[in-house]
């Protein structure tokens, strides 16, 4: 990685000073509590790390889509609750508001060695990246840390624009770890490395084959978008999710994927949704005209895990199938079963985010995996290869 991250600050730029840290906390809540606080977790490290070093932490972070205006509902405030709890030895002061005389106060009171501000988006100028925004979010901290990769993929003023008027301004911890995971994997993964892709839509992952294409040994594909391949090769796909104006791509990936694309043989299909008792699995040349597919079928499981068993690098992105209902959950659980086998190999494994990462939450197996992304929308772009502007905005390395 060539930002710079807390770890490049010496200690005299950081001895007492306050660190404005733009986190991730986005966190599911349930009456009023923290339903997850997995992305709380993942932010302790920076977090600790900035204390033991005298530095006293201002926290900015945003929940949900309020529209810039403050929604009770969308408060931080059950986040600062569970914030404390995951730091005992130490109290977190909530702040009722982000860029306010009392935010300032709050954050140059020497007792305070923990702040968590208001929600970012209760701030109209937040997601238009509003100048007189970002210069009133950088009075709040000496420095800026940047250790939200979910939302790395914004230019908003919390995520991008304070960074141009607070400096130094590098990478916390978790930053620092997802871009050289996903980084390694783009630049210099171990071979075989195997890409595992799933998920509803060839379009939202068009651009992730495109860049790892070139660089595989195996592109697998799984999900409802197997089912525009299908339809590419002349398949019958039944009432299957099917992208007809993606169906000439799919043609042309085909040809110039040769055998490194691996598409399922088999089908778990069923009439609908609600009818899983139904399910029964069939040759991809015998999905019948009346049912869909949810799920890849139990050969083509075993034939990506087969694939993955003997990787260096797997990166997989996407679910086989509507893993949220049984019986049609048997192709990510394999596939996730067996990124956490070659993981006990030495392989490095990296899950990106969104939908793979909760399935691998569900089936108890994150601690079995070298990388789960917290960014599901940002390690996508970041594969696609584009700029992240919260990542950009940071110093390079010198």
């Amino acid at each position: 990685m060539n930002k710079q991250t807390i770890n490049d600050l010496s200690d005299a730029q950081v001895r007492g000073k306050r660190a404005l840290v733009r986190v991730d906390f986005n966190v599911p809540l349930e009456h009023g509590r923290v339903a997850d606080d997995t992305r709380i977790r993942a932010a302790l490290p920076t977090i600790r790390a900035l204390l033991d070093r005298g530095v006293r932490v201002i926290l900015l972070s945003h929940l949900g889509r309020p529209k810039g205006k403050p929604e009770p509902k969308y408060s931080l405030e059950p986040v600062a609750a569970r914030l404390d709890e995951l730091l005992p030895n130490e109290h977190v002061v909530f702040v009722e508001s982000t860029d306010t005389d009392e935010a300032i106060k709050a954050t140059h009171d020497p007792a305070n060695r923990v702040v968590l501000l208001e929600n970012t988006r209760f701030l109209g100028g937040e997601e238009t990246n509003d100048e007189r925004l970002a210069r009133g979010l950088a009075e709040l901290g000496d420095f800026y840390v940047n250790d939200a990769f979910g939302s790395a993929h914004r230019a908003h003023a919390s995520t991008e624009g304070v960074a141009r008027y607070l400096q130094p301004a590098v990478a916390g911890l978790l930053m620092q770890k997802e871009l050289d995971y996903l980084g390694r994997a783009l630049e210099n993964p171990h071979h075989p490395f195997v890409a595992v892709l799933g998920g509803a839509k060839i379009s939202g992952k068009i651009d992730v084959i495109e860049q790892l294409l070139p660089k595989v040994d195996h592109l697998v594909i799984g999900g409802a978008m197997a089912c525009t391949f299908f339809k590419a090769m002349g398949l019958e796909t039944g009432k299957s999710l099917v992208e007809s104006d993606r169906v000439d791509m799919a043609k042309e990936l085909l040809a110039r994927g040769g055998d490194k694309l691996v598409l399922p043989t088999d089908a778990t299909v069923a009439p609908s949704l609600d009818a899983p008792q139904s399910a029964q699995a069939v040759p991809r040349d015998a999905i019948p005209a009346d049912q869909a597919m949810f799920d890849v079928g139990p050969k083509s499981a075993a034939e990506f895990a087969r694939i993955i068993s003997g990787a260096k690098t797997v990166l997989w992105n996407g679910p086989m199938g509507v893993f949220e209902t049984k019986p049609f959950d048997a192709g990510t659980r394999a596939v996730a079963e067996a990124l956490a086998a070659a993981t006990g190999k030495d392989a490095t494994t990296i899950v990106g985010g969104g939908d793979s990462a909760a399935a691998v939450a569900d089936l108890g197996l994150e601690d079995k995996m070298s990388h789960v992304s917290t960014g599901g929308g940002a390690s996508l772009e970041f594969l696609e290869g584009k700029v992240l502007p919260g990542v950009a905005a940071l110093d390079d390395k010198r």
